[in-house]
């Protein structure tokens, strides 16, 4: 008994936790609203010194006659140089040239891309390595495969391709593949379908995964075959992830520069430019940097009016 009576009397000890929890919720918020802002910042400062920043300066630079050389004076000339560019007949066919290589190659990788992921989708054996295999060209550098294809279609009689196809008696003599403007659209098409489907492929494959195989079944049942399976389960339930691909495809269609001026540079006589590699020879190899910001201007009013057009369009047709 004494020792319970002494268990007993000893004072109950408050955990410091329990007594801070013990306060009012809101006591310290006000002091500590700031926190998460704090952890954005750096990241935030970043994106605001190397993306906001150049973007706003670059709008500003486009009013003016810029000028780099010390002692010299920038003029103010408002909108002359988004009339001049928009006055500009290479301008047109380099929007042209980039509007065709944007359609070939959108659907080509759309179409492929999908057609490897159907593939894909039902092996059983090695599914990885064949996802690995077909997006390895996607991690691959531009510069990369640029000098690659770059070398296959060389014009001499040493390049690959015209070496295989004097070879195999398809051709006769040696074809001058970039020096005509034909042949050069063919190599950077194939450059761009090719070096796109992988991501293509991995997209749709993730939401062909996402569809159950009851509804396949089905489909089978009410006696659906394969190709009435992909047109009425397939395709309407990976509409969404269609439209995805479709506006960032025709995103980065809008931006390729590198293959082109790479491999053509822009020639011969400007038949094979596109708008950044216009933009990037009149302001960085002409130092016209105002009317190269026009440019630049200009082709992003374009991007962003084609993917609202887009965007509309395709929830209109699933709210229908």
């Amino acid at each position: 008994m004494p020792a319970q009576s002494q268990i007993h009397a000893r004072p109950r000890r408050v955990p410091l936790l329990a007594g801070r929890l013990s306060r009012p919720a809101g006591a310290h918020l006000r002091y500590r609203w700031y926190v998460p802002y704090l952890f954005l910042l750096p990241g935030l400062s970043l994106y605001l010194l190397w993306m906001v920043y150049p973007l706003g300066y670059e709008f500003y630079i486009s009013f003016f006659d810029w000028k780099i050389m010390p002692g010299q004076t920038s003029q103010y000339i408002g909108l002359e140089n988004y009339r001049r560019v928009l006055d500009d007949k290479y301008f047109w066919l380099s929007l042209e040239n980039t509007v065709r290589y944007t359609v070939v190659t959108v659907i080509g990788q759309m179409v492929i891309g999908l057609a490897l992921a159907v593939l894909v989708h039902r092996v059983f054996i090695a599914k990885r390595l064949f996802r690995a295999i077909y997006y390895l060209p996607v991690v691959t550098s531009w510069v990369v495969v640029s000098f690659l294809f770059q070398f296959i279609f060389s014009s001499h009689p040493g390049g690959l391709a015209n070496y295989v196809l004097t070879q195999l008696g398809l051709l006769s003599a040696p074809v001058a593949w970039m020096s005509e403007t034909k042949t050069a659209w063919v190599i950077i098409y194939t450059l761009g379908i090719w070096k796109g489907i992988g991501w293509s492929m991995v997209i749709f494959l993730a939401a062909l995964q996402g569809i159950p195989v009851e509804l396949y079944e089905a489909a089978a049942i009410d006696g659906a075959g394969e190709w009435g399976q992909f047109r009425r389960v397939t395709l309407p339930l990976i509409r969404r992830t269609t439209l995805f691909v479709l506006v960032a495809l025709i995103i980065g269609g809008f931006q390729v520069f590198i293959s082109v001026y790479l491999i053509t540079g822009g020639g011969p006589l400007h038949r094979t430019e596109v708008v950044l590699s216009y933009m990037y020879d009149r302001a960085f190899d002409r130092l016209w940097f105002g009317y190269g910001a026009a440019i630049s201007y200009i082709l992003a009013a374009i991007v962003v009016f084609i993917s609202f057009v887009q965007m509309r369009f395709f929830r209109q047709t699933d709210e229908e």
